[in-house]
């Protein structure tokens, strides 16, 4: 009698402690869903198009227009909510109940905006191109802003007005308000934020760069690598070249001394080398002066973190665009005549 009425009693306390957790976890609920006093102060909110309902819940509370993205995600399982969300730039209250944010979302943005997507690796007239495209802006208007010092980038050298290189390849939804300069200063504040994740600020390349230069580096790797994993490695050859005095050689450094800019891949002819620009690293030993191209995330992180290797060449050996790497000019010589033999050079 004595063991089944302990047991009995140990039941009881684990029930009552069973009971207890789901009422305090019952009151956090509600205290998410609803909290108590008046909302805060409104912050804007992106979402960009596409964003799944989990993404959204995460960008919610990051702003801390809710308490918890688990909570919110719950509650939307519960009420079928979450389908009707849609894009755009929003300013919601911190503190705001659930049924205020679902609402809001569901009701779209106050004001309308326009998608501008711009992919890595253009230059700057052609990221102008593109915002010229959209209503009621223009290329000119944009370029005027872009060199008129007014706008800069954490990372551009004393002195220099130039953006090349310095605006961050993305979709942004543009505001209808927004004009030619805005649309590059977010532009040119995300690359900076985007770069600074990166590790560009803490670059060490054996002192061979700086974060200016690095960006350099990246815009070549963006514009040279056409697969993804050989651009850690293009990123090596740069470095590797650097440090033994070697011109780099890169054909899209030449390609853009030429202007010819709007398509990847093109061949570099015998007579194109002759071209007079200090941009020309088949002439010029070291660094061009500038970025050749808007570098993506995976640039940046290839330049800060270039994959281990001995490698100084490198060639296009198949139709994909994947890269042969050579450490000696024999070797190069045996990838070329690979990539003849492919038809791809």
């Amino acid at each position: 009698m004595r063991v089944g009425r302990t047991a009995l009693v140990a039941g009881g306390v684990v029930v009552a402690l069973v009971l207890g957790a789901a009422a305090a976890g019952l009151l956090w609920y509600r205290g998410q869903t609803n909290p108590s006093g008046p909302p805060g102060e409104p912050v804007a909110v992106s979402v960009p198009q596409g964003t799944s309902v989990a993404a959204i819940a995460s960008l919610l509370e990051d702003a801390g227009v809710i308490g918890s993205a688990s909570a919110f995600r719950l509650y939307l399982r519960t009420k079928g909510g979450g389908s009707g969300f849609k894009a755009g730039d929003y300013e919601l209250p911190r503190r705001s109940s659930f049924d205020d944010v679902v609402a809001a979302l569901e009701d779209g943005p106050e004001r309308e905006f326009v998608r501008l997507t711009v992919p890595e690796g253009l230059t700057l007239p052609q990221v102008a191109e593109r915002v010229g495209a959209l209503p009621g802006r223009s290329a000119e208007a944009f370029l005027a802003a872009a060199g008129s010092g007014q706008v800069r980038s954490r990372y551009q050298p004393a002195g220099s007005t130039s953006l090349e290189g310095l605006l961050f390849p993305d979709t942004y939804n543009v505001d209808e308000d927004e004009d030619e300069a805005e649309i590059l200063r977010r532009m040119v504040s995300t690359f900076d934020a985007k770069a600074a994740a990166a590790g560009v600020d803490k670059v060490v390349q054996g002192g061979l760069v700086d974060p200016y230069q690095a960006v350099v580096v990246a815009s070549l790797v963006e514009r040279e690598a056409r697969v993804p994993e050989d651009r850690g490695m293009i990123s090596r050859v740069i470095y590797n070249r650097l440090k033994a005095g070697m011109p780099l050689q890169v054909d899209a450094t030449v390609i853009y001394a030429l202007g010819r800019t709007g398509e990847r891949g093109l061949r570099v002819l015998f007579e194109d080398l002759e071209v007079d620009s200090p941009y020309n690293t088949y002439k010029v030993t070291g660094l061009p002066p500038g970025p050749i191209a808007s570098p993506g995330l995976a640039a940046l992180e290839a330049a800060v973190s270039p994959t281990p290797g001995p490698w100084l060449y490198y060639v296009v050996v198949d139709a994909e665009g994947r890269h042969a790497f050579g450490t000696t000019a024999a070797e190069h010589s045996r990838n070329i005549a690979a990539a003849e033999r492919a038809g791809v050079r």
